[in-house]
């Protein structure tokens, strides 16, 4: 784990909360040699109990869902 003096941090926070976020190693932020804070990177976001359903609310009905997509003479059924 890096350590870093709070006064390095504090001039280059946004560089460090990036390079905490891109390489997933924290860094130890210290005041007179004592820890003070760790920047870690954020955990994984928590996967849905399943997947069913996952996907409710999501889609949109556009046109005519009920008629057929094209002529009664297209189908083969009808010859």
């Amino acid at each position: 784990m890096e350590r870093m003096a709070i006064s390095e941090f504090k001039a280059t926070c946004l560089a460090v909360l990036e390079r905490v976020r891109r390489t997933k190693n924290p860094v130890l932020i210290t005041r007179f040699g004592q820890p003070v804070a760790e920047v870690v990177p954020p955990s994984a976001p928590p996967l849905p109990k399943s997947w069913v359903g996952s996907m409710a609310g999501t889609g949109r009905i556009v046109g005519d869902v009920v008629s057929p997509a094209g002529k009664k003479s297209d189908w083969e059924a009808e010859r």
